[in-house]
C-alpha cells in the first residue's frame, strides 16, 4: 500500500566550484595596473575541512561499476543505501542511522526538494555528466551558503561538470555508449562550448533502457531452493541538462535546466513463491535554477540562489494484469518555488559573520478522495561565524526555520511551526609542521513531518510533532605526502560519533489492519565509527596505484518503549559492520580497478530474533580499460564485471539482487 509513497583569492575572488580548479588573479598596486596571466592550481583540500567530509571525484568516480549516484555514494563510510530490487528499484541513501528524510541532496548548490514524501531517488541520477559527489556530515564548514545547507543533519552534493577550456579550445564533446546484461541500451552526450571569453554553456542527454530481467536463486528454509528470473524491472528513461555559465568580475553566475522522464515497473517482493509483478510508475522531473555569486569588496560577499521544480508521478496497480494487487490509479502533482539570499562580511581578518534567508513554497495536488491539496510556506533564517587563527578554527551558526501549512477550508491542518537549532564546531590543528587536525562539532536540527505524513487520505496525522536530531562527533584527519617513495601519498580520517532522534515518526496499524497511521514513536540512539584511508603509490614513470579502503561500525539501538520486549534492539536493516574498498592501477594507456563493498550480519525488524536475521553479504566489481589517441581526441574502450563471485544477496529482505552481469563501454572525447 505504500508503494505510491516512493517518488519516491585579485586574490580576494575564491570562485570555484566544488571539485573544480581555483582562478588566482593578482593586481599589483602601482603607479600603473598590471595583469599577471592566469594561474590554475588544482589542490586536495578536504582533509582540511573541519567537518567529516568524503568526495568521489573526476577519474576516481567514473572508474567505479556503478549505475548511477547511489550506487557510488555506497563506497562512503557510514553510509546505507535502500534498495528495492535492482537496476528499476527505488534507491535511498541514510547516513549514520537517522533516517532518509533527514539528508539533504543538493545538486549544483540547491537542494533537490520532495515535500510529499521527503526522499529522493538517487537512482533517477547518473555518473555521465557528475564531476563530483561529496558527502558532508552535519553541514558545509562554509559560511557563504543558503540557509538550507545548514538544515539537513547530512548532506550529499552532486557537482555536474562545469565546462573548462585550454587556450585556443572553443569545444568539447564526448560520447559515451554503454550496453551489457539486462538488455541495458545506454547512450549518451555532453556538449561543451565557449560562446565567448566570459560565458560558456554545455548540453548534455542521455537515454536509458534495461529489460531489468536477471536470475537470482530463490531458497525457502528446511524446503527447497529455485532459480527464478526478476521481472517488472524495466526502466525507460531519458535526462535532459542545458546550463549556462559567466564569469564577472569578482564573481560568477550560472544557470540550467533539468527534464528527466521515465516509465518503469516495480519488481515487487518475493514473497510465498510470487515471483512477477505488474504495478508501475510514469516520473517527471522538471526544475530550472540559477545561481548569483559576487564579491562586492574584500569584505563582503553576496550568493543568491533560485528554483522553481515541477514533479510529476503517475502509479498504476491494475488487478486485471496481477490479480494480487488492490486497484490503485493516482496522479501527483508537485510544484516547488525557491529563493535564497545569503551575505557573508569580514569583520577583521581573522573574523567572518554571515546572514541567508530562504523562502519555499510545496503545492501537492493529487486526484485522491478526500484530499486536503496542502500547501506549504517555509521561511529559514540562518547567522554564522567562523573565527580562524594558525592552529584553531571556529564555526558557529544558528537556524530558524518557520513553516505554515494550508489545506482546503473545510479540512485540519497542522499547526505553524517556529524552530531555533544550533551548530558549533571547532578544529585544532596541534603541531605547525605535521598535517593533523581533530575536530569536534555538535548540531541539533528537526524535520517536519512530510505532506504523506500529514495528510495522506487514512494515513496521515495533523498532529504529528517534528522529528528532532542532536548529534555529536570527534575526529582527526592526517596526511602525508613523499616525493621520492613508492609511497606518494596517505591520508588517514577517523570519527567517533552518536547521534540521537527524538519523536521517531513510524506508520502503525489502527483498529482495521488495513488503515494505518503516522504516529511519533521512537526514540533511536546511534554509536559509531568511521574510518576511511587513501593512498597514492608510483613505481617508475608508468606505474601508478591509488587505494581507498572505508570502515563502519554502528550500534543503532531502539529506546522506545521500556517495557518492549524488543527494547535496545538494533534498528531494522543497520549492520553493525560495513565497509569497502577500491584499487586502482595505471601501466600507459591501461587500467585496470577494483572495487569491494561489505555489508555485515543485520535484521530486517526491530525484533532482533532469527526469523528476522539478514545474512551478510558482499560484492567485488573489476574493470580493465584502454585509452588511445585517436583522429582529433580519444578513445576508451572499458569491460566491466560486477558482482565477480555471483553473489546471491538482498539490500532489503525479500528484493533480490543481480549475481554476476557485464557492461561493454565505448567512449570518445574529443
Amino acid at each position: 500500500m505504500f508503494r505510491q509513497f516512493s517518488s519516491a583569492v585579485c586574490l580576494s575572488c575564491a570562485l570555484f566550484p566544488a571539485g573544480g580548479t581555483m582562478s588566482l588573479c593578482a593586481q599589483n598596486r602601482l603607479d600603473s595596473l598590471q595583469r599577471l596571466d592566469e594561474v590554475v592550481v588544482t589542490a586536495k583540500a578536504l582533509s582540511k575541512e573541519v567537518i567529516p567530509v568524503q568526495q568521489l571525484a573526476g577519474a576516481q568516480l567514473q572508474r567505479l561499476g556503478a549505475h548511477s549516484v547511489a550506487d557510488a555514494i555506497r563506497y562512503f563510510s557510514g553510509v546505507q543505501i535502500k534498495d528495492y530490487g535492482g537496476v528499476g528499484g527505488l534507491k535511498t541513501v541514510n547516513i549514520r542511522s537517522m533516517g532518509t528524510n533527514h539528508v539533504g541532496v543538493f545538486y549544483d548548490g540547491i537542494e533537490l526538494g520532495n515535500a510529499q514524501n521527503g526522499t529522493v531517488d538517487l537512482g533517477r541520477f547518473s555518473l555521465d555528466n557528475m564531476e563530483a559527489v561529496t558527502l558532508y556530515n552535519g553541514q558545509k564548514s562554509a559560511l557563504l551558503q543558503p540557509a538550507k545547507d545548514f538544515a539537513s543533519a547530512g548532506s550529499i552534493y552532486l557537482q555536474s561538470r562545469t565546462p573548462r577550456f585550454a587556450a585556443g579550445e572553443r569545444q568539447h564533446v564526448k560520447s559515451t555508449f554503454k550496453t551489457g546484461s539486462f538488455g541495458v541500451v545506454n547512450p549518451s552526450i555532453v556538449w561543451d562550448r565557449r560562446l565567448n571569453e566570459r560565458i560558456s554553456s554545455s548540453v548534455s542527454a542521455e537515454y536509458m533502457y534495461t529489460t531489468g530481467r536477471y536470475k537470482f536463486t530463490y531458497r525457502v528454509e528446511d524446503s527447497y531452493d529455485t532459480t527464478a528470473v526478476r521481472r517488472n524491472g524495466d526502466v525507460n528513461a531519458v535526462r535532459l541538462e542545458g546550463g549556462l555559465f559567466g564569469s564577472i568580475k569578482g564573481g560568477y553566475w550560472r544557470a540550467k535546466a533539468y527534464l528527466y522522464r521515465s516509465e518503469r515497473g516495480y519488481p515487487g517482493a518475493v514473497v510465498k513463491n510470487k515471483f512477477s509483478h505488474e504495478d508501475r510508475q510514469w516520473d517527471t522531473n522538471v526544475f530550472a535554477q540559477g545561481s548569483f555569486r559576487k564579491e562586492f569588496s574584500p569584505r563582503y560577499s553576496l550568493l543568491i540562489n533560485a528554483k522553481y521544480a515541477y514533479d510529476y508521478l503517475h502509479y498504476l496497480a491494475d488487478p486485471r494484469r496481477d490479480e494480487a494487487l488492490m486497484y490503485v490509479n493516482n496522479r501527483y502533482y508537485q510544484h516547488e518555488t525557491y529563493v535564497s539570499v545569503a551575505n557573508q562580511y569580514a569583520l577583521l581578518p581573522v573574523w567572518d559573520v554571515s546572514f541567508s534567508a530562504d523562502y519555499q513554497f510545496n503545492l501537492l495536488d493529487a486526484d485522491l478522495t478526500d484530499f486536503v491539496y496542502p500547501r506549504r510556506h517555509t521561511q529559514l533564517l540562518a547567522v554564522a561565524t567562523a573565527l580562524r587563527f594558525p592552529s584553531v578554527k571556529m564555526h558557529a551558526s544558528l537556524l530558524g526555520t518557520l513553516v505554515q501549512d494550508h489545506v482546503r477550508s473545510e479540512a485540519q491542518g497542522a499547526d505553524n511551526r517556529a524552530e531555533w537549532t544550533p551548530t558549533v564546531v571547532v578544529s585544532y590543528r596541534p603541531f605547525s609542521a605535521l598535517d593533523l587536525n581533530l575536530r569536534a562539532f555538535y548540531k541539533r536540527i528537526f524535520r517536519m513531518p512530510t505532506l504523506n505524513d500529514l495528510y495522506y487520505t487514512f494515513i496521515g496525522n495533523v498532529d504529528l510533532e517534528p522529528e528532532y536530531t542532536n548529534q555529536y562527533n570527534l575526529g582527526l584527519t592526517y596526511a602525508k605526502e613523499w616525493g621520492d617513495r613508492w609511497l606518494r601519498r596517505l591520508e588517514v580520517q577517523a570519527d567517533v560519533y552518536y547521534n540521537e532522534v527524538e519523536n521517531k515518526i513510524v506508520a502503525m496499524p489502527t483498529s482495521n489492519f488495513f488503515r494505518w497511521t503516522m504516529v511519533n514513536l521512537g526514540k533511536v540512539e546511534i554509536r559509531g565509527i568511521d574510518l576511511a584511508l587513501q593512498t597514492a603509490w608510483q613505481w617508475g614513470k608508468n606505474w601508478y596505484l591509488t587505494g581507498r579502503v572505508n570502515y563502519t561500525y554502528q550500534k543503532a539501538q531502539d529506546f522506545t518503549d521500556p517495557t518492549d520486549a524488543y527494547y535496545g534492539g538494533q534498528i531494522p536493516y543497520i549492520p553493525w559492520h560495513s565497509g569497502s574498498a577500491v584499487l586502482n592501477l595505471n601501466w600507459r594507456e591501461w587500467e585496470m580497478n577494483y572495487s569491494f563493498i561489505y555489508t555485515g550480519e543485520r535484521y530486517s525488524s526491530r525484533a532482533n530474533i532469527p526469523v528476522n536475521y539478514v545474512l551478510p553479504w558482499y560484492t567485488s566489481d573489476f574493470s580493465v580499460s584502454r585509452t588511445q589517441h585517436w583522429g582529433k581526441g580519444d578513445l576508451k574502450l572499458t569491460l566491466e564485471v560486477n558482482n565477480l563471485f555471483n553473489q546471491q544477496y538482498e539490500v532489503i529482505i525479500c528484493y533480490p539482487m543481480p549475481g554476476t552481469n557485464f557492461k561493454a563501454i565505448v567512449q570518445y572525447a574529443f
